[in-house]
């Protein structure tokens, strides 16, 4: 069982405020780098999740353990294998969003309220997974979604885990005025 990251997560959003903040999430990867808009309008919990998670240094060196050719991309296991987490779960947030190409979206297991750090990002127009799973962000840029992209296109072996890994290297949260 993952330290529960809770308190420290809790910590690091307190002075979150969206309606005064807009935030990005970027995530230095070895394959270049990704920003991501977030959707606090529809998802505020899990867009305060992965602010709080990136803030603490959560994804700092954590690897893509999953990577399926025009489906997804998987991060978010501080162990690599698809079964870690931040130790607690959030509730999750089912809107209207759709899962298109550089979508970022919370991963869970067979129940609804079981995501915590694992996340995913689209590669193509998944429509099974609309109001499914949360949406909560998409690439700001071409750039971003081209990086997705490119680890999308990566070599992969066993469990869909890329041959050579490939690292979220550094995250970092960006603020800028509403």
């Amino acid at each position: 069982m993952s330290k529960n990251l809770k308190s420290d997560v809790d910590a690091a959003v307190k002075d979150v405020d969206f309606s005064k903040t807009n935030y990005q999430i970027e995530f230095d990867t070895t394959l270049g780098k990704i920003v991501l808009d977030l959707w606090p309008d529809v998802a505020p919990g899990h867009c305060r999740n992965i602010i709080g998670l990136t803030k603490i240094g959560f994804y700092d060196g954590i690897q893509f353990h999953r990577v399926i050719p025009d489906f997804v991309i998987q991060a978010g296991c501080p162990q690599g294998t698809g079964t870690g987490g931040p130790g607690y779960q959030i509730k999750a947030e089912f809107n209207t969003k759709l899962h298109e190409a550089g979508v970022l979206s919370m991963a869970r297991t067979n129940e609804p309220d079981s995501g915590g750090s694992q996340f995913f990002l689209c590669l193509a127009r998944v429509p099974h997974l609309d109001r499914q799973y949360t949406g909560f962000g998409k690439t700001a840029d071409e750039s971003s979604l081209n990086t997705v992209l490119a680890i999308g296109g990566v070599k992969t072996g066993r469990g869909d885990k890329p041959v050579e890994p490939v690292k979220i290297l550094k995250g970092r949260v960006i603020e800028s005025a509403v």
